[in-house]
């Protein structure tokens, strides 16, 4: 089962997809009656980037859902690598609500 592993490599891949499927989920719950053609173009071309900043606050937190399981269960390089992601994640959403 995979939350038996406990390796640096799928923590990178659980962290790069998890914040995937929370903005998959935002797009459900906020923009159900539209395309994901057209809630993209929304988000792309939305003055500031609220949506996509929020968007991605949001689904930073599967990441520390992850996280938090797989440090209570003593799966320490899993769990860094879900932590280096959610890193790279953060400083991208700080980026845009900062310049854009």
């Amino acid at each position: 089962m995979i939350l038996k592993k406990d390796s640096l490599t799928l923590g990178l891949i659980l962290g790069i997809f998890a914040p995937f499927l929370g903005l998959f989920l935002l797009k459900i719950y906020k923009f159900g009656v539209f395309t994901f053609k057209e809630t993209l173009q929304y988000i792309i071309v939305e003055p500031g980037y609220k949506t996509l900043s929020v968007g991605l606050s949001v689904s930073l937190l599967l990441n520390a859902l992850l996280f938090t399981i797989y440090i209570n269960t003593g799966k320490d390089y899993t769990a860094k690598g879900i932590f280096i992601t959610t890193l790279v994640y953060g400083l991208v959403v700080l980026s845009i609500k900062t310049f854009f």
